[in-house]
This record gives structure tokens, sequence and C-alpha cells, in this order.
């Protein structure tokens, strides 16, 4: 009598010796990431997903691809770029080590290449595991907006608004700039260089160029604040001393 109860509420038939019960949807679904390798893959995504949101808002690492900023950062090295650092009315400051799309200052405006490349490309970018996009530089501000930027005096040091700029970032044996110039940097922009001037193509490299070899602050992803890989250089990067005189 219990068992015909039993078939008489539920509506169907108990399986037969040996058969396997019907899984509602929420079952299977348990069942499958239940396995070690989905869940762990689910996990990889989840976390793959967390790091491109940060890499995106907050901290982005960034591949050191050429030699235009020994010593301070060597090739293969991954910098932590701060992308808080300008974003609530703070701006670049001399001696600020930055990255910056140079689309339009230092490079023309690129081909559009393939869409999914470009796309795989620039997550990688942006996990640190894949050199920067071609249009990204990393250099070092030398001259803010107003600022009456020289070289060289009679010292062979760089003048900010009348005042000798001290270097001590600058590559061993490497002159402050074998290039003369003398610029007014406008609003709004920045005058950078590398700290190893003989490797460096920075601001005085385009200078007859259109921009003239400024690079508009709003193009300013973010400042380079810590050293994240290798291990054996892990730390901040050393503050520049104050540099050059009150702006013109």
């Amino acid at each position: 009598m219990d068992t015909e109860a039993e078939l008489t509420q539920r509506g169907r038939p108990s399986p037969a010796p040996g058969e396997e019960r019907p899984r509602s949807a929420v079952s299977r679904a348990r069942a499958l990431l239940g396995t070690p390798w989905r869940r762990a893959g689910a996990l990889g995504v989840v976390c793959a997903v967390f790091l491109l949101l940060i890499s995106n808002f907050v901290v982005q690492p960034f591949l050191i691809p050429s030699r235009s900023m020994q010593p301070t950062l060597k090739v293969g090295d991954r910098i932590l770029v701060n992308k808080l650092a300008y974003r609530f009315g703070a701006v670049p400051q001399r001696g600020d080590v930055v990255v910056f799309d140079g689309t339009g200052s230092f490079v023309r405006e690129p081909a559009r290449g393939n869409p999914v490349g470009d796309a795989l490309h620039g997550a990688a970018s942006a996990l640190g595991l894949a050199e920067p996009a071609d249009t990204d530089f990393v250099k070092r501000v030398v001259g803010v907006g107003g600022d009456d930027v020289v070289c060289c005096d009679a010292g062979g040091r760089i003048q900010v608004n009348g005042v000798p700029v001290a270097e001590p970032y600058l590559y061993p044996g490497d002159a402050p700039s074998e290039v003369p110039f003398r610029i007014v940097v406008p609003l709004g922009t920045l005058w950078v260089m590398g700290d190893h001037r003989s490797q460096s193509r920075d601001s005085r490299d385009h200078l007859g160029e259109p921009g003239g070899g400024m690079v508009p602050v709003e193009k300013v992803i973010g400042r380079a604040d810590w050293i994240g890989w290798p291990v054996s250089r892990w730390g901040s990067l050393p503050p520049a001393p104050a540099t050059g005189g009150p702006r013109g």
C-alpha cells in the first residue's frame, strides 16, 4: 500500500532496479562542475576576469621591452602602473615615471589589425604577459605645462625655469642630452625623456613633428610606482629629487 501511494503521489513509476534516477538541470550542472578540472577551469576564468578588471581600473602590469629607462628599469622588468595616481585631481609632476599612449604625439594612428588578435594581445598585455602595444611608452617627466626647459647650461645640465636639474637616475656615462633644445611646455602637456638618454627616443626626437614632442596629460595611463617582477627587483621605484624652479 505504501508503494502504491507513493506512485500515485509522484505520478510516475519508481525506477527499476539498477536504473539511474533522472536528474534535474541543477543536479546535472553540479555534477559537471564537480569534476576537479572543470572547477579549476571555472576558477581560472573568474581569476582572469578579476585581474582584467583590476588592470583596467586600478593597477596594470606593464612589461619593459627596451633599454630606454635603464638603470631605473631593465628589459624584462614588469612594473605596476598606478592608474589611480591622477584620477582625483592630481597631475603628473616633474620626476614621475609615467606610462602613456603616444598616439598622435610619438606615433601616428596605427592601422587596424585583426580585431580578435588585437583583443587577445590587449588582454595578455594588460596582464603583463606580453609586450605592450606599439603605441604605449614609459618615460620620465622632465617638464610640465608652463615650464621653460633648456639643454644645456654651462655645466652640461638641463635647466627647468632657470634652475639646473639634478638627475641621479641617468644611465652612467650618458649626457643629459646630446641634442640642444629650448622649449616652453604648453599647458596640459608634458615633456618626457628616458633615463638612458643615448638609447631613448623621446620628446627630443619629435620636436619638428605635429605636437612638438609634447604628450597630452589626458594620454597618461598611470604612474609607474612599483617593480613587480622579477622577484630580485621587487620594490617601489625610488622617488626622483625635486627638480626645476617655479613655473613661468
